[in-house]
């Protein structure tokens, strides 16, 4: 099969092609797994996180790419509730223990040997991939294969940020960052929070457009000031600075939620803060980790039942390389889409 794939850690600032186009055997499925024949695959920032080493991979070379649907090839002889010819997805979460205390109250997010597809196991930057059949999610028939890659993560990971908020409707909400989740977070809270108004900072003036078009009721710069104090933000950056920004801009005792595995540059970075500007009058910073397969399967449910569709951006497998540096280099309507197979 064809897989892109990650043989070292990369420098992004310099004109490299990190991602390399290679022939891998096709994987096997063990007695509970599934293999999947790839046809999309959502493209996301943590890639950049991987290749950069903010979030290294276990192991190189490997092959990523963590918002993947497929269609089921083979089946292992212990699986029962997936067969051939089925249409699953496979999100940021590969495997979790199943035992610990954290998997046993729903929170397998918080795993300590929680696995992540296409950093720790093999994604779906190629042509076949395997993953157990709990796993796996059934993509409702509304969407398209490219349309539902995005879902499994920018979906999910938005909708776990967003119950983490703890918003009721009303409420102020802001978006730090505009990309594929949050275009998908505006959306959602336009249905399911009609009397919220949504305020989205964003760095580039085609990012702030495109919120506007999607019902924000104010645009601004990642460090502009809001004309009103919010009562939640959710930040979706890379970087430290907006997180300061952010909590300047929270009414007292909201909540800043922090959708992000990691920031780029110094990881102990220190933040200029004031206290009585930034912290005082309890305001609270929440960090989110990973995804549950809950938050899949309930996203997933409500994608549907409200028909969200994202915007998508199509590249093709060997086009990769490509769609990452147009991500990092805030190139972004949407979210960016290999269709593959």
């Amino acid at each position: 099969m064809k897989a892109m794939i990650l043989d070292k850690l990369y420098n992004l600032d310099e004109n490299q092609t990190p991602l390399k186009l290679t022939e891998l055997p096709v994987p096997v499925p063990g007695e509970k797994e599934i293999l999947l024949k790839v046809l999309a695959c959502g493209v996301c920032h943590t890639e950049l996180d991987e290749i950069a080493g903010r979030t290294p991979p276990m192991h190189l070379p490997i092959v990523p790419g963590h918002q993947v649907v497929g269609r089921v090839e083979a089946v292992g002889t212990k699986v029962k509730a997936i067969k051939t010819g089925d249409r699953m997805g496979v999100a940021w979460i590969f495997s979790a223990c199943g035992e610990c205390k954290f998997c046993l109250t729903g929170n397998e997010n918080l795993c300590p040997n929680f696995t992540a597809t296409g950093r720790d196991r093999n994604g779906g930057y190629a042509q076949y991939m395997t993953v157990a059949e709990n796993f796996a999610y059934a993509i409702p028939d509304i969407f398209s294969d490219e349309q539902a890659a995005p879902l499994l993560c920018a979906g999910a990971i938005g909708y776990r940020s967003l119950r983490l908020t703890g918003l009721k409707n009303g409420q102020r909400l802001g978006l730090t960052g505009f990309g594929a989740s949050g275009h998908l977070l505006l959306k959602i809270v336009k249905h399911r929070y009609p009397d919220t108004d949504v305020y989205v900072f964003a760095r580039n003036a085609e990012e702030r457009t495109f919120a506007m078009e999607l019902g924000a009721v104010w645009v601004g710069n990642t460090i502009e000031k809001s004309p009103i104090k919010l009562d939640c933000i959710i930040d979706t950056t890379p970087a430290w600075l907006p997180i300061v920004e952010a909590l300047g801009n929270l009414e007292a005792g909201g909540r800043l939620v922090i959708n992000a595995i990691r920031k780029e540059g110094d990881q102990r970075c220190l933040l200029d803060l004031d206290y009585p500007v930034h912290l005082w009058h309890e305001k609270e910073i929440k960090s989110v980790a990973n995804i549950s397969r809950t938050d899949v399967k309930e996203f997933l449910s409500l994608a549907a039942e409200m028909n969200l569709k994202p915007e998508i951006q199509l590249f093709t497998l060997a086009q990769a390389n490509e769609a990452l540096y147009e991500l990092k280099e805030g190139k972004i309507r949407g979210a960016k889409v290999l269709k593959i197979n």
